[in-house]
């Protein structure tokens, strides 16, 4: 079976990940230990490519609007991703706020990462909406710094409803390749129409810079009740009128967002597909419910299956 490098390397269709958000901040050491326990045993029976630690940033301004859910810090995910999840010997994909620290901070992290043996994947982020002081600087000047580092994988974000509201998602993309990206992750996936149109302009523009496209990761997350749907649209995820009305009118919300998930990766996947574009697939896990994640994991065994056909 190809890995997570290999797929990378070559440029391929089929990259499997799972996401997850670092433990609470406030969790005791022995909560810490048994989270990080558990997580280690649902990925060893899932066996993803790779495992995605989130960086939770709060985001005060977003939109205007009233946060749903209270921001609660989490543990460091570099932290987390070396010494919580040490045991787990798959690649760690994580994501680094570049936008959330000053350059001096984050050249020294480029030191620490060449340094260390064997190869390291990340995924740079610019600094959240609605902070004022922003002690951090551009995508572009920490590409630029990250190649210093020859064993560091660089990834990128992708937001189709970025693309719907300034129509220049794909030119994003195209600029972050030309930095270096070897990949990218896109916001939860919901609206197809949104992705495909993403897609399609994306396609489009390589044909005609004569350029290849890099692994496009489709990230899906399992939604369990009317108030996540309300805290997922805050966060700038698009639900098309009749996915969320059959969202708010189920009788079993979770299970019918695992449907509608499953159905939306197999239209934008057979679209990718007409337009050469490798696709892969994250489902995240960033709930502590037990219900919410197992979805997450259900959710993920579909996709696989149909990433592989």
């Amino acid at each position: 079976m190809s890995t997570l490098f290999e797929k990378l390397d070559d440029g391929r269709a089929g990259i499997r990940l799972y996401g997850i958000a670092p433990p609470k901040l406030a969790s005791t050491p022995e909560r810490l230990r048994d989270i990080a326990a558990e997580q280690v045993d649902r990925l060893r029976l899932l066996a993803p490519d790779g495992l995605v630690v989130y960086d939770i940033q709060d985001e005060p301004g977003r939109g205007g609007q009233e946060r749903p859910f209270p921001f609660l810090p989490t543990v460091d995910p570099e932290v987390y991703a070396r010494a919580g999840l040490a045991e787990l010997a798959i690649p760690k994909i994580v994501y680094r706020c570049v936008g959330a620290q000053p350059r001096e901070e984050f050249s020294g992290w480029i030191d620490d990462v060449r340094s260390t043996a064997g190869r390291h994947v990340r995924v740079f982020v610019g600094a959240p909406r609605g902070r004022s002081h922003r002690p951090g600087f551009p995508l572009a000047e920490a590409y630029a710094l990250a190649h210093a580092a020859s064993n560091l994988v660089i990834g990128g974000i992708a937001i189709a409803e970025r693309h719907i509201a300034k129509e220049d998602e794909h030119h994003r993309m195209l600029a972050k390749q030309d930095h270096g990206c070897r990949f990218f992750i896109t916001q939860s996936v919901y609206d197809a129409g949104a992705t495909k149109s993403l897609l399609s302009d994306y396609a489009l523009s390589l044909r005609t810079s004569g350029r290849s496209p890099v692994p496009v990761v489709l990230t899906f997350s399992p939604c369990g009740s009317v108030r996540t749907l309300e805290f997922m649209k805050w966060l700038g995820i698009s639900f098309p009128r009749w996915l969320e009305n059959e969202l708010r009118h189920s009788a079993d919300t979770l299970e019918r967002s695992v449907d509608l998930c499953e159905r939306v990766f197999v239209e934008v996947q057979d679209y990718a597909r007409e337009k050469r574009l490798p696709i892969g697939i994250n489902v995240e896990s960033v709930s502590i419910r037990k219900s919410e994640i197992d979805a997450s994991v259900e959710l993920y065994r579909r996709l696989s299956s149909h990433l592989g056909r």
